[in-house]
């Protein structure tokens, strides 16, 4: 059965779903992004997801369409029109499609924001075989432009680090900025060492991530030991346990970096304890 997608204010089968060639999400990744889980058919951290949102387009000055509600209401009828139990809904906004292309921003009263959601179903979101075994990350420099707190659609790169990471036999990349580790191409970083979490604090170098505030409320509410600092790529192989965060991966456990493996090289207690605390919240809070 065809998935059912929303394009700027209609539900329609994908293969009917259009948007202009001259939008300039095509033409400029001139729009930004959020992906929101989706467990037990229900929403994860969609306030957190709608509030970056909202910052993201101010940064940007594109005018937001909706408000809260109605976002959660779309968000809402696709799962239920999709049937999705486990998986993500994908958000874009773009700056809109002008007649014509042109570095300078169209007007605003005569170019509206183009809005697309999409779903996607993933069965095995919670009961993940990757958690189970741990990734393997391998660090690739940092060339992404200044601004990472904005969730752009400039992708291109954190796709290109996904690639270097395949190729040679990884899972994924950490990128590292003067020595010190940024994030991965698609989710936060971090170390643990001595029971200690340690994540690089927020600014401009790095996604302000929606399941990153949440995990580390949690590790907090748990009694377990932050520090929202810059590590090294030495510090790293020399931490006791690793993992990321992102909406899509929960807390997924890194057990190699650069081909040193951590600890026993198998996913530690503490990240696994904490993906099993975040999929718990997260469950109860779920709207």
């Amino acid at each position: 059965m065809s998935r059912i997608v929303y394009v700027n204010g209609s539900y329609l089968p994908e293969g009917e779903a259009q948007v202009s060639i001259f939008d300039r999400g095509f033409l400029m990744a001139d729009g930004v992004y959020e992906v929101t889980t989706v467990i037990d058919g229900k929403l994860i951290d969609f306030d957190g997801h709608f509030a970056r949102l909202e910052r993201s387009l101010g940064e940007l000055d594109i005018r937001n369409p909706m408000d809260r509600n109605a976002w959660l209401e779309v968000h809402r009828e696709l799962v239920a029109r999709n049937g999705v139990n486990l998986g993500m809904i994908y958000l874009q906004v773009t700056r809109g499609a002008p007649q014509d292309r042109d570095f300078v921003f169209p007007d605003p009263a005569t170019t509206a924001p183009t809005v697309v959601l999409f779903t996607q179903s993933n069965p095995a979101l919670v009961d993940s075989p990757k958690a189970a075994r741990g990734i393997k990350v391998v660090t690739i420099d940092d060339l992404r432009w200044g601004r990472r707190d904005i969730k752009t659609v400039q992708l291109l790169y954190p796709s290109m680090g996904k690639m270097m990471a395949i190729n040679q036999g990884a899972d994924d990349a950490w990128m590292v900025q003067e020595g010190e580790v940024t994030e991965g191409t698609s989710n936060n970083a971090y170390i643990i060492k001595d029971g200690r979490i340690i994540t690089r604090a927020l600014s401009n170098d790095i996604l302000h991530g929606i399941t990153r505030a949440a995990v580390l409320r949690f590790a907090r509410e748990a009694q377990m030991p932050v520090e929202e600092r810059s590590f090294t790529v030495d510090e790293a192989k020399a931490a006791d346990e690793a993992f990321v965060t992102s909406a899509s991966t929960f807390v997924m456990p890194v057990v190699e970096i650069d081909g040193v493996a951590l600890g026993e090289g198998k996913p530690g207690p503490l990240a696994t304890r904490l993906r099993e605390i975040y999929i718990e919240e997260s469950r109860k809070a779920a709207i």
